[in-house]
């Protein structure tokens, strides 16, 4: 598998970094070559959640790249210092002006091509008042038939949508991992 390298210099000293197999490890890792400071690279963690009024799920139209003007969950990069749920809620805040109670996690997908994680707790939202940020060009209430299918942005996204709909059929809802190819 294919690990793009990111880190150009060391975040201590400030002099350029090289991959090397420190010792007692089992991969690359960018090294300094003055401090010899070794720097990890994970996963960047997505948070968002499935808010739902009633019969309807809210979603966002994308007023950013990557993706701009498709339909996605509230979501996005969490934060040092936040928790998962923390940042969810934040999230929400933020592109939909969405005021919800979060309730159970609900999906776990690993994109590693992305170098990402994705995970969406389901809400249950308080009203129907809605304040997108400058990230969304609009948010919006869908039933299931109406949601627009072919243009959402993420295939992270669409199956948690899709699991939604088939755990609210079976009256059971359950929690979903899954990897992105």
């Amino acid at each position: 598998m294919f690990v793009p390298r990111r880190i150009k210099h060391c975040r201590v000293c400030g002099v350029a970094v090289q991959y090397v197999i420190p010792a007692d490890d089992n991969r690359e890792r960018a090294v300094c070559s003055a401090c010899g400071e070794i720097h990890y690279e994970n996963p960047i963690n997505v948070v968002g959640t499935v808010p739902v009024w009633q019969d309807q799920v809210l979603l966002c139209r994308r007023n950013i790249e990557p993706r701009r003007g498709l339909w996605t969950l509230p979501a996005g990069f969490l934060e040092l210092g936040e928790s998962t749920a923390d940042g969810a809620r934040r999230e929400t805040d933020e592109e939909a002006g969405a005021h919800i109670e979060l309730e159970n996690l609900f999906s776990l997908f690993n994109v590693v091509r992305a170098g990402q994680l994705h995970l969406f707790y389901l809400a249950r939202m308080l009203d129907t008042g809605l304040a997108p940020g400058p990230e969304t060009i609009e948010a919006q209430l869908f039933r299931e038939h109406e949601i627009p299918w072919d243009e959402i942005a993420f295939r992270t996204v669409r199956q948690t949508l899709e699991h939604f709909f088939a755990d609210r059929k079976s009256g059971r809802f359950g929690f979903h991992i899954g990897d992105i190819a």
